[in-house]
C-alpha cells in the first residue's frame, strides 16, 4: 500500500521506471508491482480550472484564449504527465487539442525516481541481476525529455514530414502559436485505439498489424527516428481511410547508424539462427562483453531466435496462435540470462525493446495475419549499409 500511494503521487516518474523495468522481461516483474502499476495508470486525477489556467498562461503569450473557441476545461483524457483539452482554433475553426503538463512533474524528476527506487528496494520484490541503476538513469534522462513540449514539437514534424508520401500513414499538423515548455498544440484527429479495434473484421485486423509492423521496421531501420512509446492509444485507427494515425513524440528517439547496422545484422543472424552471428553482433552492440559462460550464450542466442521466428516464417505470420511460441520461449530464458548477464545493456536498447515489444503485443491483440518475413527481406536487400557513417568519418578526416 505504501508503495501504491508514491506511485500515484509521482505520476510520471512512477509510471516510466515501470516501463523501463518490464521492458526486459514483463515476467521478471513480480505481480505485486505490475498490479500498482497498472492502479497508477488508470488513477491519474485532473488539474483543477485555476491550476490549469496558470499552467496555461505561464507557457503561452497573452491573449491565448482569444485565438480559441470552444475550449473545454473538462479533459478529454489524463495521463502520466499531463492532462489534454479540446478545443478549435477561433481563425479557422480546425479542431485541436491542447496538452498541458502538470506542474512540477519536470523539476522534481530526479528526486521522484530516486525516492521511489529506494521504495522499491524496502519491498524486496525486485530481482537481482536487472541492472535497476542503469534502468534508472535512462528513465531519468528519457523522462525529462519527455516533459519538454518544445522537443516534442519539434519531433511531431519531423515525424509528420517522413509520412508525408505514406498512404496509410498520418501524423497531424502541430499549431506552433499556442506551443510552449510544458503546454503542446496539435490538430485533432479520429481513430480507433489499438485496444479498441478488435471487433473490426479481420482483413481491418490484418492490414493495422502490417502498418504498425512495417512502421516500426522503416522507425528503426529507414528512418531511424522511432517514436518509442508502444502505449495503444498513441496508435488511432480510422477503419474508413484504412489509415493509422500516429500521435504523442515525446519520446521519439534517433539511433546512431553504426547502433542500427549492427542490429541489423543481429536480427538477420536470429531469423536464420546463425549462432556466431547472433554472438558477435551482441557484442558489437554491447549486449555481451565476450567472457559469457556457454549457459548465458546458449540462453542468449536461443531468445534471439525465438524473437526471430515471426521473421524466418514463410508466407503470413498468424499473431493470433503465436502467443504461446514469442512469450513463452523467451521468459524460459530469462531466469538465465538474468543469473548470468555480465553488463547491462546497451542505451538504446530501452527505449528500442520496449517498442519492439509493443508492436509485437499490438499484432497479438489484433490475432493479426502479417506477411513478416517479406516485410524484413525487402528491407534488408535494400538497405544501405554504414553509408552515411562513412561518409561523416571522411569528413571528419578531411577536417
Amino acid at each position: 500500500e505504501r508503495l501504491a500511494v508514491a506511485l500515484c503521487r509521482m505520476r510520471g516518474a512512477a509510471l516510466k521506471i515501470g516501463q523501463m523495468l518490464s521492458i526486459q522481461d514483463e515476467n521478471l516483474i513480480p505481480p505485486q508491482i505490475q498490479q500498482v502499476l497498472e492502479r497508477v495508470r488508470h488513477g491519474a486525477d485532473a488539474m483543477p480550472r485555476s491550476q490549469l489556467e496558470e499552467q496555461l498562461s505561464a507557457n503561452l503569450d497573452d491573449g491565448w484564449m482569444d485565438r480559441l473557441e470552444d475550449f473545454e476545461w473538462e479533459p478529454m483524457a489524463a495521463a502520466s504527465i499531463g492532462q489534454v483539452h479540446k478545443a478549435k482554433l477561433r481563425e479557422c475553426g480546425t479542431p485541436v487539442c491542447l496538452k498541458v503538463q502538470y506542474p512540477g512533474v519536470a523539476d522534481s524528476i530526479s528526486s521522484d525516481v530516486d525516492n521511489l527506487m529506494r521504495l522499491v528496494r524496502t519491498t524486496s520484490l525486485l530481482p537481482k541481476g536487472l541492472y535497476v541503476e542503469n534502468a534508472v538513469e535512462v528513465a531519468k534522462k528519457e523522462l525529462a525529455l519527455e516533459c519538454d513540449y518544445n522537443y516534442e514539437a519539434k519531433a511531431q514534424l519531423r515525424y509528420r514530414d517522413l509520412v508525408a508520401g505514406e498512404d496509410s500513414l498520418f501524423v497531424p499538423d502541430v499549431h506552433l502559436p499556442l506551443c510552449g515548455r510544458r503546454v503542446l498544440c496539435t490538430h485533432f484527429v479520429e481513430g480507433i485505439p489499438l485496444d479498441e479495434v478488435s471487433s473490426l473484421s479481420q482483413d481491418h485486423r490484418d492490414h493495422l498489424g502490417r502498418l504498425i509492423l512495417e512502421v516500426t521496421l522503416k522507425e528503426l531501420f529507414v528512418w531511424r527516428f522511432m517514436q518509442t512509446d508502444p502505449n495503444w492509444s498513441n496508435f488511432l485507427y480510422d477503419p474508413q481511410k484504412r489509415r493509422l494515425n500516429l500521435i504523442d513524440f515525446g519520446a521519439a528517439k534517433e539511433y546512431p547508424k553504426r547502433f542500427v547496422d549492427n542490429y541489423l545484422a543481429n536480427v538477420h543472424a536470429c531469423v536464420h539462427r546463425d549462432r556466431e552471428g547472433v554472438i558477435e553482433q551482441g557484442k558489437r552492440l554491447g549486449f555481451l562483453t565476450g567472457d559469457e559462460t556457454r549457459v548465458m550464450l546458449d540462453a542468449h542466442c536461443e531468445a534471439g531466435f525465438a524473437v526471430g521466428i515471426p521473421f524466418a516464417q514463410e508466407g503470413d505470420f498468424d499473431f493470433g496462435q503465436a502467443k504461446g511460441r514469442l512469450t513463452t520461449k523467451v521468459s524460459e530464458k530469462a531466469p538465465t540470462l538474468v543469473k548470468h548477464r555480465l553488463t547491462p545493456p546497451p542505451e538504446e536498447a530501452y527505449s528500442l525493446h520496449r517498442k519492439l515489444s509493443g508492436a509485437f503485443l499490438a499484432c497479438i491483440k489484433l490475432k493479426a495475419k502479417v506477411p513478416c518475413r517479406q516485410l524484413f527481406l525487402d528491407l534488408y536487400d535494400s538497405y544501405d549499409w554504414g553509408a552515411q557513417e562513412d561518409a561523416q568519418e571522411e569528413v571528419e578526416v578531411e577536417s
